[in-house]
């Protein structure tokens, strides 16, 4: 087991979903997590109509706030992106870039998601950059190439354990109900640790990235998933809209 300098991330990715009406599941999630103390970072990425009035409910909660994309440029004549810069000043602490819903629905590439790593970075945020394999790929048994290759073409120069956090999704899981074995986690959590050397700088600051898991991610399952070796938090989609699932997954892992 890697020794890590940071606690496991989890982060929950509203996708495009919510309301202001929606806010009041944060607030719930701040009272159960008020006197919780999890051993794990929390952070929530709502669409970016609700990041400025999720930041005032937030307040010095602990819990983090994310964006769910940005562009790689830091302005200019981009209608209807959002910069880097732009969640940093608007409270954000970090960004995911590379979702498999992003990649299928938006034909984003590898260069595209490291140049929007790459923006994250200097913009002072964290990037999460999600990899993982679709089903076809899996059942042709390319899981580890797919991983090898997104990770080679999806981390900028300059990725540490301090700015970068990977999210393994494998797309067949997303939204499916369906997770894959103990097994199959363990064996893409590995691979990916190990591929990782290459690109932070050697095996040293590898053992210090948290890789979080993320596909289907319930209550009933957090325990189990996130005792697996190499499992650093989760990227939890429908089941952070609510407090109480989502509170049921922290507290079901780390508490």
């Amino acid at each position: 087991m890697p020794t890590h300098t940071f606690p496991p991330l989890v982060a929950g990715n509203w996708k495009m979903n919510g309301l202001i009406a929606s806010l009041k599941e944060v607030e719930a999630l701040k009272e159960k997590l008020a006197d919780a103390n999890p051993r794990c970072d929390v952070m929530l990425c709502p669409p970016f109509t609700l990041l400025s009035r999720m930041n005032k409910v937030l307040g010095d909660s602990g819990i983090g706030l994310g964006g769910q994309d940005c562009h790689w440029e830091p302005s200019g004549a981009h209608t209807g992106d959002i910069a880097a810069e732009m969640l940093a000043d608007i409270g954000c602490t970090a960004v995911i870039v590379g979702h498999s819903e992003r990649r299928t629905d938006h034909g984003e590439t590898d260069e595209i998601v490291r140049k929007k790593a790459a923006a994250a970075h200097r913009a002072g945020l964290v990037s999460i950059i999600c990899i993982g394999e679709t089903i076809d790929e899996r059942k042709a048994g390319k899981t580890l190439d797919v991983l090898s290759t997104q990770i080679a073409g999806s981390l900028p120069e300059g990725c540490n354990a301090a700015n970068t956090v990977i999210a393994y999704e494998p797309v067949w899981a997303i939204g499916t109900g369906l997770t894959p074995t103990v097994e199959e986690v363990a064996e893409a959590h590995a691979h990916i640790r190990k591929e990782l050397a290459a690109q932070v700088g050697g095996a040293e600051e590898a053992a210090r990235v948290r890789i979080q898991y993320g596909g289907s991610v319930k209550p009933g399952n957090a325990k189990e998933l996130m005792a697996v070796d190499n499992v650093d938090g989760a990227l939890v989609g429908g089941a952070s809209l609510t407090a109480e699932d989502f509170f049921g997954i922290i507290s079901a892992a780390y508490l």
